[in-house]
């Protein structure tokens, strides 16, 4: 029956409600809990009302049919009542998983044999938690710094402690919170902000952050800052081999190393999702790879998984980077000594080769090259690639969107099929690639995809992922996927 306008503005009303008393679960079952809760990996942590029903709205886009509030809410309450351990949680997923599974149990019981692994785990039960610092504070180290801050919970896990930075200026403290509270990309800092020009600190939600100058690696007392056993993230660039970031490891406090670019030599390349179980307590330096390297890879373990790869090119439309120059001027790179402001640079990426150092099976099937164009931020991938299947743009399709909403790859790949979005609609994304389905090729055995990826949030998201397994604090992911598995298995087989 068609509502009438007064019959519209009351149901909205009632879904304001359920999403508003929402928030203080969500806020509770964060700082009590360490349990993290998304809508197919929208964040409901520190979301207002809006933004909850904005979450809501949006899984109609991923799953196919409306989730509505008053579906989620007693969820939510039941999940607060379970004491429930350190955890993502999915609530979108959880409630269809309910819906379609429950065999008539009640949500109480179901939610108890779900997440039996958590409940009753009551957070963090040895209180463990491990210092971060962050060595170099540009475009991924203050993105990093906001992701630290957000997911500090009850102080358990990742706690960001300090920041290393050449000294810039006689007011350089103010000017690195400065940029720490306004980003012309991200928007403003979600919270408040404050400095102590005395201690040297950054206090930014509470969390306060030792700001220490320095220009060498190697000599940096953690310690004597009440620094222990950190891991430190490497994002200058400066070093990309073990024998240069083996100079952390030098300074009194630093245990582990983390490099936010592609490392060179033997240095294993991490992508989240991929091989980061190969991560070993005698791994005391590894690399979270590139930006387009974390977007293209899983999407293409998902193809090769499933029709096969002979071979492919991979061409990257990427924003500019720092590295280029604003108006023309000397560079010692082909190309990026011209305007970056200005026009459309072809240069090299490593990240077709690159795939290969996380994904072998991969090894010689790629090529790549990219093109800078003037966007300050969100670039796209697109994979060409040859396969030893014949299959349909349907069927991809299909079988990439199963991949992002139930897979173990649901943390990196996502799924729209709207023929409407651009690259900024991709600010903020929290997963790695974005499978464009409207913009999807298939005749025969040549599939074409088109991968969005925010080149600077997606990425920083799969550094703090790998940070988590270094550490040891990754949260379990749920609802468990082994249902799926199989209905994927069943869909590989036809």
């Amino acid at each position: 029956m068609r509502q009438t306008s007064a019959s519209c503005l009351d149901a909205w009303m009632g879904r304001e409600a359920f999403a508003e008393a929402m928030i203080p679960v969500i806020g509770r079952l964060y700082r009590e809990n360490n349990v993290l809760l998304n809508i197919h990996g929208r964040s409901l942590i520190n979301n207002s009302t809006m933004d909850i029903l904005k979450a809501h709205r949006f899984a109609r886009r991923i799953g196919k049919d409306e989730l509505l509030p008053e579906e989620t809410f007693p969820l939510l309450n039941t999940l607060a009542k379970l004491q429930l351990g350190s955890a993502t949680i999915d609530i979108a997923s959880l409630n269809q998983k309910f819906t379609e599974d429950g065999n008539g149990a009640t949500l109480e019981e179901f939610l108890r044999a779900e997440l039996a692994g958590i409940v009753g785990k009551h957070g963090y039960e040895d209180g463990t938690s491990t210092d971060v610092v962050l060595y170099g504070f540009g475009r991924i180290g203050r993105l990093l710094a906001r992701l630290l801050i957000e997911k500090v919970g009850g102080g358990h896990g990742l706690r960001l402690r300090a920041i290393v930075v050449r000294r810039g200026s006689d007011n350089d403290l103010s000017k690195r919170a400065s940029l720490l509270r306004r980003d012309s990309v991200h928007g403003p800092f979600d919270g408040t902000i404050r400095i102590d020009e005395d201690a040297n600190t950054i206090t930014a939600n509470g969390v306060q952050v030792q700001v220490i100058y320095s220009d060498n690696p190697a000599t940096v007392d953690y310690a004597a800052y009440g620094i222990t056993n950190a891991l430190v993230v490497d994002n200058t660039g400066c070093w990309r081999d073990a024998t240069g970031l083996s100079q952390h490891l030098q300074s009194t406090g630093v245990a582990r190393v983390l490099l936010t670019s592609p490392g060179d030599g033997s240095l294993k390349d991490i992508v989240h999702g991929i091989n980061h179980d190969t991560i070993t307590d005698a791994d005391r330096i590894v690399s979270a790879a590139s930006c387009t390297t974390n977007a293209i890879t899983p999407v293409l373990k998902a193809i090769n998984d499933r029709f096969g790869v002979i071979h492919g090119h991979v061409e990257t439309v990427h924003s500019f980077t720092n590295d280029q120059n604003l108006v023309d001027n000397f560079h010692e790179g082909a190309r990026r000594g011209r305007s970056a402001a200005l026009n459309m640079v072809i240069t090299e990426t490593g990240a077709a080769k690159a795939v290969a150092k996380a994904l072998p099976e991969l090894l010689g099937k790629l090529t790549g090259s990219a093109i800078r164009v003037p966007t300050p931020n969100v670039s796209l991938a697109i994979l060409n690639l040859s396969l030893e299947i014949t299959t349909t743009r349907d069927e991809v399709n299909d079988y990439l969107r199963e991949m992002s909403l139930h897979s173990d790859l649901r943390e990196q790949i996502d799924y729209i099929d709207s023929p409407e979005v651009v690259s900024t609609d991709f600010v903020g994304s929290r997963r790695t690639g974005i499978v464009d389905g409207v913009a999807t090729v298939s005749t025969d055995k040549t599939l074409i995809l088109y991968v969005w990826y925010d080149n600077e949030f997606g990425y920083s998201c799969q550094v703090i992922r790998v940070m988590d397994e270094m550490a040891g604090v990754h949260r379990p992911f749920f609802p468990a996927t082994d249902v799926v598995r199989e209905a994927l298995s069943v869909l590989a087989a036809v």
